[in-house]
């Protein structure tokens, strides 16, 4: 009887265990962070979540999947390749709608860094995402170094993103009263 041929997926468990947790807590990390500032939103400040709050759960969660996708035991690796590369589509057509919401809100202008962190790195993140999903069936082994890079990336994506994020509304949006103006 044939020995069965090990998965390129399976050396790679512990790393989507570690990348998918981390992604599940930060999600629902990001949650609480709301929640607790909450208060200090207004409805114009709705569309500005939406193009730089929204995102990082977003982030958060393509990681998540990538992660759970990649510890289901497929039998064929074209069926992973297939979420993925839809999960890198779904991920190009979010930044575009990030893009707008970027445009249309008027409660902070991005700067040069913003417009890298939250549209150009994630825009390329999900557009390699999709390049490897393509490749995955046919060059399993130096693909999944990529996917795992994409997946860290839209990782540090988010956390980059987040902190940015509650250092605008805790320093920035709403300083101390009694705190001296220069």
């Amino acid at each position: 009887m044939p020995e069965a041929v090990a998965s390129p997926l399976t050396g790679w468990a512990n790393f989507y265990v570690i990348i998918g947790s981390a992604a599940a807590a930060l999600t629902g990390l990001m949650f609480v962070v709301v929640t607790l500032i909450a208060g200090l939103r207004t409805h114009r400040g709705s569309v500005t979540i939406g193009a730089f709050g929204t995102p990082n759960v977003v982030h958060f969660c393509a990681a998540l999947l990538i992660a759970v996708t990649l510890n289901a035991p497929w039998q064929v690796l074209w069926n992973a390749g297939l979420i993925l590369g839809l999960c890198g589509v779904g991920g190009v057509a979010y930044i575009v709608i990030v893009i707008r919401r970027t445009l249309r809100q008027d409660d902070y202008k991005p700067v040069m860094e913003d417009w890298l962190w939250h549209m150009v790195i994630p825009l390329i993140s999900y557009t390699a995402l999709i390049v490897e999903a393509l490749l995955l069936s046919s060059h399993p082994v130096p693909t999944l170094f990529g996917i795992g890079a994409v997946t860290i990336l839209l990782l540090f994506i988010g956390i980059h993103n987040a902190w940015d994020s509650l250092i605008y509304i805790a320093f920035e949006r709403y300083p101390v009263e009694n705190e001296p103006q220069e």
